[in-house]
Order: structure tokens, then C-alpha cells, then sequence
């Protein structure tokens, strides 16, 4: 694949994206330590894809998505992180690219399993300081300019819009019910993490479904599951929930549609001997 070809993928649009909400981030918060996580993140993750790579004798070794990865966990970890933990953390995500894996295609999106996990086994917080929560309300401008580019490449339009539109009505309806905390969804910092969420996790490519049936049902399942774990349980994890049952709905319906297509195949009987 020449530079050419590669700039035009979706990766490389993500990539881009991501990089310069890193550089704004840093710039806005006056923080140097989200540049330093982004490197360790980024470095962790290309290195441990490569190698992977090697050890599977891949032909294709172009570690952007592993970039993509790192981008993603640094972006949303606090910038109080230590560095062993955004390096483990990014070690999480790529080995489950790797392991957790069905027809070569990882079964869950990365940087959401090394989150998850990261919050299990390390207790780290997430602060989505990379969506811009932190600063001015107008600033949500930039992810929704990023956010349009990526999804009209990546051409995942249904599941994008079924996740918002069911996302946001279940956070009202419950916000009207007082069901936990729903009301803080709607507010910065929450509304930009489900926007960068929605934007740059939701719409990875390997991990979500092509169809728009499957892709409604999707983002659908995904919010519904995440407003749930919400309601009940609060915190800034229940997007990760929500994205890896989507995930898991995803990898059924793969399974379903291959077992299908093997059991309709004609059996194959060697000749009679004569």
C-alpha cells in the first residue's frame, strides 16, 4: 500500500483526527502530560503490534490500527495516569487484538477491552480529557467536524445515528424518572465522551457489523446496554459495557451467518471405487 492509498483509508482518517485532538487537548489544558501518556500509549502499542505481527507471519504489517488504539486509551485516561499503567493498559488492548479473536478479526474493539479492563485490574480513571470536556463548550465543534469525516469514510451512518438517537432518548427518559444520574449525561463532560465514543469507537470498522439491519441493531443494543449499566451503576465505564456487548452481538452474527453458509454448501462425497 503506497502513502497514497493510505491516507485515504479509514485508519488513516481516524488517526489524523485523533492526533490533532491530542495536540489541542494539550494545548487547551496546558498539560504536557497527555503528550507524554500519547507517546507511551502510542509507542507500547506499535511496538507489541509489530511484534505480534512477526510472531503470526503476517503478510500486511502496518501497525495504524495499534496508533489508533494507543491514540484512543490516551485520549481518555486521565492525564494523572502513571506511565506503567497507560503502558499496560495499551498492552491490555493488543493482546485482546490478538487473542480474542475470530476469522483473524479481533471480537472487541481494543481500546475499549484495555479500558475496561484497566479500570478492573488497575482501579485508573477516565477524565475523556481528548473529547475536550475540560474546555470550552464550543471546542464539541471539532468532534463533530472529526467525527462526520471518519463516519461518512467508514460509512456506518445506521448504527451511529440508532446508537445516538436511542441513547440519548433513554438519558432523557430516565433523567425524567430520575433514574440515576441520567441527567449528567446530557451535560459536558458526559455528552462529549458519548460523542467521541460514538464518533471513533462505535464506528471501528473490524468489530461492527456492514449490514444496516445488523448496524441499527448494533448501535441500539449498545446504548441500551450502556444506559442500563449507567442507570444502575453510574460511573464512566458503562460505554466500554455497552460497546463490547455490541461486540458480542456482532461475533453471533458472524458465527450464525458462517454456520449457515456451511451447512447449505453441498457435501463433498469421493467417488465410488469401481
Amino acid at each position: 500500500m503506497t502513502f497514497k492509498q493510505w491516507i485515504k483509508s479509514p485508519k488513516a482518517y481516524v488517526a489524523a483526527a485523533l492526533a490533532v485532538y491530542l495536540l489541542i487537548a494539550s494545548l487547551g489544558t496546558l498539560d504536557p502530560k497527555g503528550l507524554i501518556n500519547g507517546a507511551i500509549s502510542v509507542g507500547v502499542s506499535i511496538v507489541l503490534d509489530i511484534l505480534f505481527s512477526l510472531i503470526e507471519k503476517r503478510k500486511r504489517i502496518l501497525p495504524d490500527g495499534a496508533a489508533v488504539t494507543g491514540l484512543i486509551i490516551a485520549l481518555i485516561l486521565g492525564t494523572t495516569t502513571s506511565w506503567p499503567e497507560v503502558a499496560l493498559t495499551a498492552a491490555v488492548a493488543i493482546l485482546s487484538k490478538h487473542f480474542l479473536v475470530y476469522k483473524k478479526k479481533p471480537v472487541f474493539n481494543p481500546a475499549a477491552f484495555g479500558l475496561l479492563m484497566s479500570v478492573i485490574i488497575f482501579g485508573t480513571g477516565q477524565s475523556w480529557w481528548g473529547a475536550f470536556g475540560d474546555l470550552p463548550v464550543w471546542m464539541i465543534g471539532f468532534l463533530l467536524i472529526g467525527g462526520y469525516a471518519v463516519t461518512n469514510r467508514v460509512n456506518k451512518y445506521p448504527q451511529l445515528f440508532s446508537f445516538f438517537a436511542f441513547y440519548f432518548v433513554l438519558q432523557l427518559l430516565m433523567g425524567l424518572y430520575h433514574a440515576g444520574d441520567a441527567s449528567d449525561a446530557l451535560r459536558p463532560p458526559f455528552i462529549n465522551a458519548a460523542l467521541f465514543f460514538g464518533f471513533f469507537m462505535l464506528t471501528d470498522p473490524p468489530t461492527s457489523p456492514i449490514k444496516v439491519k445488523d448496524q441499527i441493531i448494533f448501535g441500539a443494543l449498545s446504548a441500551l446496554a450502556g444506559s442500563v449499566v449507567y442507570a444502575l451503576f453510574g460511573g464512566l465505564i458503562y460505554l466500554f459495557i455497552g460497546l463490547l456487548i455490541g461486540n458480542l452481538y456482532k461475533f453471533l452474527i458472524s458465527r450464525f451467518s458462517a454456520d449457515n453458509a456451511k451447512a447449505k454448501r453441498p457435501a463433498v462425497t469421493s467417488p465410488k471405487s469401481y
